[in-house]
């Protein structure tokens, strides 16, 4: 049955007018921007579809090209669409932390982070720089590593940070194996890089741990730091 034959309020869209984006589940939002179904599909079916072959939003945003074009009902159109709806939520999100302090920002960084660290099939060590009133300054992957390991160096941080005019940063890195636990060779190097940064006068205000949909680990309020 197509979304014009439910009842009006039953249907996603007056539903979201209605009461806000946030009563709706993942199927109903992406059906929203799906807009049309296919054939014998009404668009919250082939939402459904969506989220059972890529197993969550996060994983479905990180798709490529030829993967999510090659699902019937869906193209490079849609997939460029997608794409965009993405970057302009990861560009609100860094406006956000543009212009608020990130100490009491703390959600704004964790959404960002997932939208640019949950899905990722490799591990990447990334360094947002922080002036003195903790505002965002710039944000970089600054290392790429396989499944389970990477390499930083202390002194590309403190180069970074020294170039930027950083007062303050934060760490963050994912577990592609899904879990946020820090292992022992996070602890470590979290502590080598903050006596680094300390010879400069640059504080470490933390350090997250991402992995998929999980609400990303701060080393701060486990007391890690």
């Amino acid at each position: 049955m197509a979304i014009t034959d439910w009842p009006t309020e039953e249907r996603p869209r007056e539903r979201l007018l209605k009461h806000g984006a946030q009563v709706l589940s993942d199927a109903e939002l992406l059906a929203i921007f799906l807009r049309v179904g296919m054939r014998g599909k009404s668009a919250v079916d082939l939402a459904r579809d969506l989220l059972k072959r890529f197993g969550s939003l996060t994983l479905l945003f990180a798709a490529g090209e030829a993967e999510f074009a090659a699902i019937p009902g869906m193209g490079s159109a849609k997939f460029a669409q997608l794409q965009a709806v993405i970057e302009m939520a990861r560009r609100a999100l860094c406006e956000e932390m543009q212009e608020r302090d990130l100490i009491d920002s703390p959600q704004a960084v964790r959404d960002w982070l997932r939208l640019r660290l949950g899905a990722l099939p490799y591990e990447s060590f990334k360094v947002i720089l922080l002036d003195a009133g903790n505002r965002l300054l710039h944000a970089e992957e600054l290392f790429r590593g396989t499944l389970d390991q990477t390499s930083v160096y202390p002194r590309e941080v403190v180069k970074l940070a020294l170039a930027k005019n950083a007062a303050a940063v934060i760490f963050a890195h994912n577990h592609p194996s899904g879990s946020t636990e820090p292992s022992r060779a996070d602890q470590l190097l979290t502590a080598n890089l903050k006596q680094a940064l300390a010879l400069v006068d640059i504080r470490v205000l933390d350090h997250f741990i991402v992995a998929g949909n999980s609400e990303p680990l701060s080393f701060a309020e486990r007391g890690l730091l």
